[in-house]
């Protein structure tokens, strides 16, 4: 282990452990990852932009158990031909291939993104992504991904809610905010956080080191 990867761990420690100390809104405390462009791609679809028996490596672990960003990182292209470069990966590999951007990402690209939860791709944009060997047109994929809140089956209890409810989550502070049909996703061990995208997020004005919003349930 490097010393980055220490000076991450420490960080994570550091921050769970204030976050359980003083949660600004009891138990309604709801932490909100902003998550960037990014890319989830298959085992095939890997080999295909970086080459045979290529495997994806961890540049950090995100906040959920066993997902990562990864150092591998590629480039998209629009229907307009523009591009986006330096498009991080996110592992583990999937079942699917998908690229999530926001509504800002899909004008500067001249793209219709549909507005789906991570997965649902079906009829999805289509979009032309590059890596360092090869091409890969994918004919759906892209979207704008839905906010949603991911908790563990017990949250979710003490809640009262059930996978697929919507609920309200109220960003406080001088751009205040109050997200609606945010999405319960509930699977077991998931750490309870709050995802956004870059142009919600900079419209609530939400700081991507500390963001916290208060569960309206």
């Amino acid at each position: 282990m490097n010393s980055t990867d220490i000076a991450q761990k420490i960080e994570k420690i550091v921050r769970e452990i204030v976050d359980e100390l003083v949660p600004p809104f009891g138990d309604r405390t709801v932490p909100i990852g902003i998550s960037a462009r990014h890319m989830h791609i298959t085992p095939e679809h890997l080999q295909i932009l970086f080459g045979s028996g290529k495997e994806l490596t961890k540049l950090k672990d995100l906040t959920q158990p066993g997902e990562f960003a990864a150092n591998e990182t590629v480039a998209i292209m629009g229907p307009n031909r523009r591009i986006f470069g330096k498009v991080r990966i996110l592992g583990p590999v999937r079942d699917i291939s998908q690229v999530e951007l926001s509504f800002t990402d899909g004008v500067f690209l001249g793209m219709d993104l549909p507005h789906r939860l991570s997965g649902d791709i079906k009829g999805s944009a289509p979009i032309t992504v590059i890596g360092p060997e090869g091409v890969l047109r994918l004919p759906e994929g892209a979207i704008r991904a839905r906010r949603h809140v991911h908790m563990s089956p017990e949250r979710a209890q003490q809640l009262g809610l059930k996978q697929g409810d919507k609920i309200q989550v109220k960003a406080h502070g001088p751009a205040s905010i109050t997200f609606n049909d945010v999405i319960v996703r509930i699977k077991k061990d998931l750490i309870l956080q709050m995802h956004v995208d870059t142009d919600e997020a900079n419209a609530a004005g939400l700081d991507p080191h500390n963001a916290f919003g208060e569960m309206l349930v």
